[in-house]
């Protein structure tokens, strides 16, 4: 993707994190979460949360059947943030149990594939 934009523009700031953190499906995210360092996860959670009220403006002005693949680059990040943000706002310090716990819980099929 060299000279390729990897996020629309105005988000060029969060494209450091493209590679490890835009993935597409539910089951990707949820496993990218558990794989995850508590300091990649606050790194990306730091970097990322702030950008969120305007990313999802973005997003939601352009509309899905609009979107390119920065687009979608983006919308998947904005969704890899909610599991994060579950992680780091909520789970704390208990996260690595989570984690176990979450090793039996397969994610199978979710709405339209996300």
């Amino acid at each position: 993707m060299t000279g390729q934009r990897l996020l629309p523009e105005g988000f060029a700031s969060l494209e450091p994190f493209v590679a490890g953190w835009a993935l597409p499906g539910s089951a990707a995210r949820a496993g990218r979460r558990g794989n995850s360092t508590p300091e990649e996860r606050e790194a990306f959670y730091s970097a990322v949360a702030g950008d969120l009220p305007r990313a999802l403006d973005y997003l939601d002005e352009k509309g899905f059947a609009a979107f390119d693949a920065a687009d979608e680059r983006l919308m998947n990040m904005m969704l890899c943030l909610g599991h994060v943000a579950l992680a780091v706002e909520q789970q704390k310090d208990a996260e690595p149990r989570h984690t176990r716990d979450r090793a039996h819980m397969h994610i199978t099929r979710t709405p339209a594939g996300a």
